[in-house]
């Protein structure tokens, strides 16, 4: 309330620029948590070579630092996200951006192959705690629409990392040694550790807490992981997951060994279609204001999965070339963004209850099943685009059929269904 001079009392205006500040300041918090694993693993993956020579170790022993860090995410998010359950969301973030920050000063300083290693489960481990503990505080913070604008908003951001990782890792390398690239992650921990500090609140009320610790948290895992209707989006993901991880592993081989392009060319691929995805992303914002995100999810799978099977038909009966497989796998990961968040929507949205044990399933199982993916397309050689395609047309094959009985589940909350009027164009939240 405010007194003018002729004594009059108005009431003051809300103050909204300060409240879209501050949500501005959540939101690129929350997308730096989340891009702190890929940025530790595409960082550094060009100076793989110079890691093997400097450790005094092979190829096949360096890989085994990205294997490390893999296994320790996948651990790390069903571990962290229910234990944010338990015993609040602050906690374990601003432990989780703290031990990021010192594994990645141990890998810099590594002497030995076996140090890297275990130095990146660690980092692993801990860079998890900013993927699984960030969807869980967006749960915790929104509801329905709002809460799948803002998903969709931070996987247009997250989007940003495929293209933004190699080209920094590879500033760094041009002018200092692998180490360097360790020490800026650690860096970049500790920058988040202060905007934890500053701009995430306490999400969780104790009143809502589960019991138990870790027990109770996987217990609570376990609880969620039998209802059906959390259950198929949690598997679509996973299966979508499949198709991303072997998409990654199998576009630079493609692309090199069987199209004869450059390492550069390879990078401007991933990055445009990134670009891509950063796209879907931000459609999907849009689009969940009109149509439920159930039918999004599967009419983006479906989308997806058209790109890879046109793929693997065109290349099994005449051959395809450089530009239809690039606009095959274009279509794919520009419908993957709106696919993710889709899928994320409808698992949190049902899952509120217990949304860090929930966000543990969505991320262990798409780790998992990707790490599962990408030697099966090597397994099947890399000689033409079809083992890649091939996986990719499966994997997604399941994660539609997964959306269709996610579609049919009977107990989705309104909370995440566009009201009445929004097919004729009205968004608002």
């Amino acid at each position: 309330m405010t007194t003018d001079r002729t004594g009059t009392t108005r009431q003051s205006a809300p103050d909204h620029s300060g409240r879209r500040q501050r949500g501005l300041r959540l939101l690129l918090v929350l997308a730096g948590l989340s891009a702190a694993s890929p940025l530790a693993t595409d960082m550094y993956v060009p100076g793989l070579p110079e890691v093997a020579r400097s450790l005094q170790t092979d190829s096949a022993g360096v890989q085994v630092s990205l294997t490390a860090f893999l296994a320790g995410v996948i651990v790390g998010q069903f571990v962290l996200g229910p234990l944010s359950d338990g015993v609040g969301r602050r906690p374990v973030l601003l432990g989780g951006t703290l031990l990021f920050a010192a594994f990645s000063i141990v890998c810099g300083f590594a002497p030995l192959a076996v140090v890297l290693d275990v130095a990146r489960v660690g980092q692993g481990v801990a860079g998890a705690a900013g993927i699984v503990v960030a969807r869980a505080v967006m749960t915790d913070l929104f509801r329905g629409v709002r809460l799948a604008k803002k998903i969709g908003t931070l996987g247009a951001i997250t989007a940003l990392g495929p293209v933004v990782a190699p080209l920094l890792g590879g500033a760094v390398l041009a002018v200092a040694s692998w180490r360097a690239v360790f020490f800026l992650l650690a860096f970049f921990g500790l920058a988040l550790l202060v905007g934890v500090l500053r701009w995430v609140p306490e999400s969780l009320p104790r009143p809502k807490r589960t019991s138990g610790g870790i027990t109770g948290g996987l217990r609570s895992v376990g609880r969620v992981a039998t209802r059906r209707t959390v259950l198929a989006p949690v598997l679509s993901l996973s299966f979508g997951g499949a198709a991303v991880f072997a998409y990654i592993a199998g576009t630079s081989f493609v692309f090199q060994d069987i199209y004869h392009q450059t390492a550069g060319v390879c990078s401007l691929v991933y990055g445009l279609n990134a670009v891509g995805n950063m796209a879907g992303s931000l459609a999907y914002g849009r689009l969940v204001s009109r149509w439920r995100a159930e039918r999004l999810q599967t009419a983006a799978g479906a989308v997806a999965l058209s790109g890879a099977l046109l793929l693997l038909c065109v290349q099994v009966t005449v051959g395809s070339g450089l530009w239809i497989t690039w606009g095959c796998l274009f279509v794919s990961i520009t419908a993957f963004g709106v696919f993710f968040p889709a899928v994320t929507t409808v698992a949190q949205s049902r899952g509120r209850d217990a949304p860090g044990a929930t966000s543990a399933l969505l991320g262990s199982g798409q780790f998992a099943l990707g790490a599962a993916a990408s030697p099966a397309v090597g397994l099947f050689g890399t000689h033409s685009p079809a083992p890649m395609a091939a996986v990719m047309t499966v994997s997604l094959g399941l994660a539609v059929m997964a959306c269709l009985a996610c579609a049919s589940g009977s107990d989705e909350p309104k909370s995440i269904q566009p009201k009445a009027g929004r097919r004729q164009g009205q968004g608002s939240e």
